[in-house]
């Protein structure tokens, strides 16, 4: 009989899209094993809307805390989160076996009638409840009205069609993740629409002590991905980025080398920057595209 592996995950379309990855990449390696999907509701599913309004707090640990007390419970073996969900700190006991290769980390535009960014019309109504995504927006076409969207992938695409909405920005991992890659109108460049922090990465986390999982996680853990998404995160912690903060970078791979493109969100105004270092340098490259922003806010 074979030894069961338990992976914990929400249990939204996008989630279960992402986990059931994971399950067959290690199923591919590990064939004498059975992985099977266990799904945990969340905070964050439970009462989205209320979480939401609470804008003091980030709301990273509303879609985390139960698949990780689940882990720690040992009723499952392992949670797959997208990377940009997980607090900076894991709880005692528990770590990140694995980072597998990113997915398309871009932002996308979906719009009525196919029209690009710059055929939106004057005014147009754009949905997104992102402040980074709205003052991404903003900063280059002051125009266009933002306008309050949630729901998951399908109810916004929905909406779309449904609402007075011209256009909705999603991210590009999660439409190619639930298959609905055909529904993208345009790929917003990430150099002057920077993402969310590891946006389109996932963090396969497992308990610490668990030898057996830790070496099994390892088939599907990818190196580089893994640096760029810690240079990623570290900009994310110096702004103290939750959900809440306008704040977002692109990482663009040359060879050894990484263009980091990053921006911040200060009141009104919206300042980018961008730092070319070698890979390795790691996350001073953060520091440095801290600097030179916090430079920009002070002239």
């Amino acid at each position: 009989m074979k030894k069961n592996i338990i992976i914990g995950s929400r249990g939204s379309i996008l989630a279960l899209a992402q986990a059931k990855k994971v399950q067959e990449n290690l199923a591919l390696v590990y064939p004498e094993y059975n992985f099977e999907i266990k799904v945990i509701t969340t905070s964050g599913d439970k009462d989205l809307s209320s979480n939401w309004q609470n804008s003091d707090k980030s709301l990273k640990s509303f879609f985390t805390k139960e698949i990780e007390q689940e882990l720690l419970d040992g009723q499952i073996d392992i949670a797959v989160h997208s990377m940009k969900d997980m607090p900076a700190i894991s709880p005692k006991g528990l770590i990140c076996g694995a980072i597998p290769e990113r997915e398309d980390s871009r932002d996308v535009l979906v719009s009525k009638n196919n029209k690009f960014f710059p055929m939106l019309p004057k005014g147009a109504k754009v949905g997104t409840s992102s402040l980074r995504r709205a003052m991404n927006m903003k900063s280059v076409r002051p125009d266009l009205e933002i306008k309050h969207l949630r729901g998951n992938i399908h109810t916004r695409l929905r909406k779309l069609e449904e609402e007075d909405y011209d256009a909705i920005i999603l991210a590009a991992a999660g439409l190619k993740r639930v298959g609905l890659t055909d529904r993208i109108t345009e790929y917003l460049a990430g150099n002057i629409f920077p993402p969310a922090p590891a946006q389109g990465a996932l963090y396969i986390q497992c308990r610490e002590n668990d030898k057996f999982i830790r070496e099994i996680l390892k088939c599907i853990h990818d190196e580089r991905t893994a640096k760029i998404v810690e240079i990623e995160r570290e900009f994310s912690k110096i702004f103290d980025g939750g959900c809440h903060t306008p704040m977002g970078c692109f990482s663009k791979i040359e060879g050894d080398n990484i263009e980091f493109y990053a921006m911040y969100s200060d009141g009104e105004k919206t300042y980018k920057t961008m730092v070319s270092e070698k890979i390795s340098k790691g996350k001073e490259i953060a520091y440095l595209a801290s600097e030179k922003i916090r430079e920009n806010i002070g002239k």
